[in-house]
């Protein structure tokens, strides 16, 4: 049995060493990591209708797509994530996984004086308050179950980075439901910093569950981790082009006038794309529709299009930020 403390913050690399420790290996592990700021997703969750996309843009923030399901969190360096890897019971139902691995945590958090527990199905609570959201997969005989431990997190980060416009979405994905959350240290009667933490958080689990190792990635190890963060956790074909289906819509007012987009958009990619509105132009917006139809959904592709083009041609005194607004 073994435990990894990852040095690495990367959140695409991360990912890219859970699937590979949790399909590639056959070993019992205890894995304790922490992000950059980032947002994770589940895996059926439409990444457009999960996030605040003018925000995480302007701040660098990327969107990653995990393997369980759930939910979308945010990480940030004030959060340690805890992941363990073992062998499945058999029938045992995901609402046991989450009270068997979730235990142990509760367990940890109770010797520091905190009256931890576990609600529903997969939430850790202190005083009616969320601070660990938890999700699991399942692979062959194998199991994998993580989750967050909010110990300094940003609470005001979290809350602008998964503002959701669902009222502009109309699809069949799975939505976060948004609870009030609060960080581990507001409730230490001891300050104790991060690292602190981390270790008396490592302390325990291992102390906990038998003779555990420290497990030191091989080169072979590496090299596949590295072709999974290449090929896919980096990829905007897996972290938004697993999203669903579905519509948007939105209108804006511009000192031009009043612009309203309708889109249909399937895996990542724009299919169907209207424009209406009491702008004025040169040249008219079917033009501007059939260059964006097979246009993936991403600020980045809509910029690289529209550069072919003279954008004020269809709407009149319109700037590309005010453009690209109207889609993110």
């Amino acid at each position: 049995m073994f435990y990894i403390i990852e040095s690495s913050n990367n959140p695409q690399w991360n990912l890219a060493c859970e699937e590979y420790l949790f399909k590639g290996l056959n070993i019992p592990i205890i894995r304790l990591w922490q992000n950059s700021p980032s947002v994770i997703i589940g895996l059926h969750q439409n990444s457009y209708a999960e996030i605040n996309h003018q925000y995480v843009r302007e701040n660098n923030i990327p969107v990653v797509r995990r393997l369980s399901g759930g939910g979308a969190v945010f990480h940030d360096l004030g959060n340690i994530n805890f992941t363990f890897i073992d062998e499945r019971i058999p029938g045992e139902s995901n609402s046991e996984m989450f009270a068997r691995f979730t235990a142990p945590i509760v367990r940890a958090l109770h010797k520091l004086g905190i009256e931890a527990y576990l609600e529903g199905r997969n939430d850790l609570m202190i005083k009616g308050m969320k601070f660990s959201g938890n999700a699991v997969a399942t692979y062959r005989n194998r199991v994998l179950q993580h989750g967050t431990l909010l110990f300094s997190s940003s609470i005001s980060n979290l809350d602008k980075a998964l503002i959701s416009r669902a009222e502009q979405f109309k699809d069949k994905s799975v939505k976060s439901i948004k609870s009030r959350v609060t960080n581990i240290s507001e409730h230490l009667e001891k300050k104790i910093t991060i690292s602190q933490f981390l270790q008396h958080i490592t302390n325990s689990l291992i102390s906990e569950r038998g003779q555990y190792n420290p497990y030191i990635y091989t080169v072979e190890d590496l090299a596949a981790i590295a072709k999974l963060h290449l090929k896919k956790y980096s990829q905007d074909s897996w972290n938004w082009g697993l999203s669903p289906k579905f519509s948007y819509s939105k209108s804006s007012r511009f000192p031009f006038g009043l612009l309203e987009l309708h889109m249909e958009v399937e895996q990542g990619i724009i299919k169907e794309i209207k424009f209406f509105g009491n702008f004025f132009f040169n040249l008219e917006s079917s033009g501007l529709e059939e260059l964006l139809r097979g246009t993936p959904l991403t600020p980045e592709a809509i910029e690289r299009r529209i550069e072919k083009i003279n954008l004020p041609d269809y709407f009149n005194g319109i700037a590309k930020e005010e453009f690209l607004s109207i889609f993110f």
